[in-house]
């Protein structure tokens, strides 16, 4: 059964919107860059300003320093109604945004939000961090905003971390789980820092990524030779690294490392229909950036491809002259960048040592190989089988008056992997933003629908979240 207090809470969103919009300007007007230490007073007065809502909507707010940007944590344990037995949650979201150069490429003052109309009549939220991250984070502060005011309380147990450097790689993020797990862990995360899979088109990323990467260097003679002197005498170690590296796949695109595929698990046939139902024409896809065929595994969908399958790529390849003209010569070492795209229980180490005896074996003789490896981090993927998740689900479902889908991301969104990994805690990864929301460029925007109807999908989830217990 629906809570009673939810159609009052939407209700109430509606009417407050204009002052909504306004608290969101005023978090936007904080030029809160955490790459640049002279915007260090700007960030601290951001979380500073967040704890202070917090705190007047009844949360126990606090700013807590790191050595870096402070973290805002607040806990609503005197806000949960008498009873509240769903999952406990903590909402993350980040307060500190990219810089603005070039600044002469923005229509208007990146930190002096406005409301812009676009062409085709959609109206947008004008400024830096709009999408990324303020305008998403404010979608739950409003939507726990409603239900207080409306209810007096909130359905769920509910605490909030805002990080203030995720723009600049979370360097004290990990330490700072670390210190408060206890704390801070709680049975489902919900991650803001996302979008939708399309406009109208809510999802629940549940599948991300992870990466292993590997620079692969060749070598052979001891110095540069001469190619009339030393051609077909002397191993040449682009030729050699290029036979390698055309043996990586077959001619269907499928990997040929041994073992690559042993921990890849199958994707649920109810995942798969999900996908297939989705507005996504590879054609379409590939074709924003000149090209037609999807080149992977190719008994896969073009979804699966860069969803829930992994993959082995090259991102760099150099070796002997590249200088302008020509120079013949027989280089002493060619080295090239391989990163694989990791999913399911695939194990980063175990994926770096079967591709390090793969290269190996093929070595001729007088051929010597290098590594330097890169990263390393295994995938994250949420049980979307339990019953909160498809909750979630639901409550997307009925505000956005579409079936909302289990997605995938074929990248990393790495505090979904520290919450899982060092708090034991799934996450929901639940945003919407758009594809063209122009995030760390210049004229970011965020749709007023997004944000609207974000804060009102936060209210049902919280709602749905609590009766499913």
């Amino acid at each position: 059964m629906t809570h009673p207090a939810l159609p009052a809470v939407l209700e109430r969103l509606d009417q407050d919107l204009d002052a909504g919009l306004e608290r969101l300007f005023h978090l936007l007007r904080f030029p809160s860059i955490s790459t640049d230490p002279a915007y260090k007073g700007d960030c601290a007065a951001a979380a500073e300003w967040l704890a202070g809502e917090l705190s007047g909507l009844g949360f126990d707010a606090q700013v807590r320093p790191t050595p870096g940007h402070a973290m805002v944590v607040a806990h609503g344990d005197a806000l949960a109604e008498e009873g509240a037995d769903g999952p406990s949650l903590l909402f993350y979201g980040h307060y500190d945004v990219q810089p603005v150069d070039p600044l002469n490429l923005w229509d208007d003052e990146p930190f002096d939000p406005k409301i812009d109309t676009l062409p085709d009549g959609r109206r947008v939220i004008r400024a830096r961090g709009a999408a990324d991250d303020k305008g998403q984070l404010m979608t739950f502060v409003e939507a726990c905003r409603a239900w207080v005011a409306v209810h007096g309380k909130l359905p769920a147990r509910v605490s909030i971390l805002f990080e203030g450097e995720e723009e600049s790689g979370s360097p004290n993020l990990v330490p700072f789980l670390k210190a408060n797990a206890q704390e801070l862990s709680k049975d489902i995360a919900l991650i803001c820092d996302t979008g939708m899979f399309a406009p109208g088109k809510p999802g629940i990323t549940t599948m991300l990524r992870g990466l292993v990467g590997e620079q692969i260097t060749v070598k052979a003679a001891n110095r540069d030779l001469h190619s009339g002197m030393y051609g077909s005498a002397a191993a040449n170690p682009i030729r050699v690294l290029a036979k390698i590296l055309a043996s990586l796949h077959d001619d269907q695109g499928r990997v040929q490392i041994p073992g690559f595929y042993d921990d890849v698990d199958e994707l649920p046939e109810e995942i798969r229909a999900q996908w297939q139902a989705l507005p996504f024409s590879a054609q379409e896809f590939l074709g924003e950036v000149g090209l037609s065929h999807p080149a992977g595994e190719q008994d896969r969908s073009a979804l699966e491809m860069i969803w829930s399958r992994p993959t082995c790529e090259f991102n760099g390849i150099s070796g002997g002259y590249e200088g302008e003209g020509f120079k013949t010569v027989i280089p002493a070492q060619a080295f090239a960048k391989v990163s694989c795209r990791l999913v399911s229980r695939q194990d980063p180490e175990k994926i770096r040592a079967s591709l390090r005896a793969f290269v190996e074996a093929q070595l001729p003789p007088d051929c010597t190989v290098e590594w330097h490896p890169h990263g390393g981090a295994g995938a994250t993927v949420m049980d979307f089988s339990k019953p909160s998740f498809e909750a979630a689900r639901e409550a997307l479902s009925a505000e956005w008056e579409t079936e909302a889908a289990f997605i995938g991301s074929g990248g990393s969104i790495p505090v979904a992997g520290h919450f899982q990994s060092l708090l034991d805690m799934p996450s929901m990864l639940i945003g919407f933003g758009l594809d063209d929301d122009r995030i760390h460029s210049p004229n970011e925007k965020y749709d007023l629908e997004s944000f609207r109807k974000g804060a009102r999908a936060w209210a049902r989830i919280l709602a749905k979240l609590a009766e499913k217990g």
